[in-house]
């Protein structure tokens, strides 16, 4: 395809692009505008062994996992919300936390979500002092070089609004609708790839000179039929006779 072809397809199918870029990024920002507002909260949970072991390093590692699930259960929720005096049930605690351990760094990112801030870092906070409290008092009857240290990172968290952001979501259903766009006249213009419409193409392709062509009827044009030099040279002489 050269260069005219190109520009013909943007001509007759560009419209496609544009439209289905301004209906995505449009509905994006609807479905976004109708959303709650929705906030986060995070505390970290550092877990280092207490001596500088090889061995109980990688203990330390492997017991992570455990711990992540150890910390979302129904009981553990339970005993939270009674805690920190929270309007939930223990399942619906559970869904608006999640665990993510992390062996690289010896943290355990503990993430609460709600519609109020306050509640959310409540939450967050909360949690990771049950899950301390806990291991704090279970290695307190270890020896001392085999215990793992369990505390808080830092208890100044904020929260942060995650949900609704209608102009990011925005961005990404214009991004997404251009994908979808060219997609469609690509797809178009392959099903039509194997059409020959001009003299030059079809030269090319059967490498072969045309010597006539079909003319455009009027219909095709959109305009009155044009008579034929034949046919206005008989009108002609009818005329003078």
């Amino acid at each position: 395809m050269n260069i005219q072809d190109y520009l013909r397809i943007v001509r007759r199918r560009g419209w496609i692009v544009v439209l289905a870029v301004v209906l995505a990024g449009v509905a994006a920002f609807g479905v976004s505008m109708l959303q709650k507002e929705m906030y986060r909260a995070t505390v970290q949970v550092s877990i280092v062994p207490a001596r500088p072991d090889w061995g109980l390093g990688n203990t330390a590692k492997d017991l992570m996992r455990n711990f992540a699930i150890n910390i979302q259960t129904p009981e553990v929720a339970q005993r939270v919300i009674e805690r920190a005096q929270l309007d939930q049930n223990p399942y619906t605690y559970l869904s608006m936390v999640k665990v993510t351990p992390d062996s690289s760094t010896f943290m355990i990112k503990i993430e609460a979500r709600d519609q109020d801030p306050k509640v959310a870092k409540l939450m967050a906070i909360t949690l990771a002092d049950e899950f301390v409290y806990e291991r704090t008092a279970y290695y307190a009857q270890q020896d001392k070089q085999n215990r793992i240290e369990v505390k808080i990172v830092s208890r100044a968290i904020g929260a942060d609004k995650y949900q609704p952001k209608p102009l990011l979501n925005a961005v990404a259903g214009t991004v997404l609708g251009l994908l979808f766009g060219i997609a469609v006249v690509l797809l178009l213009t392959w099903m039509e790839s194997g059409y020959l419409r001009t003299s030059e193409s079809v030269e090319r392709t059967l490498a072969l000179p045309v010597l006539g062509a079909i003319p455009v009827s009027a219909h095709e044009r959109g305009g009155a039929a044009q008579p034929a030099p034949q046919a206005a040279g008989r009108r002609l002489q009818a005329e003078k006779v």
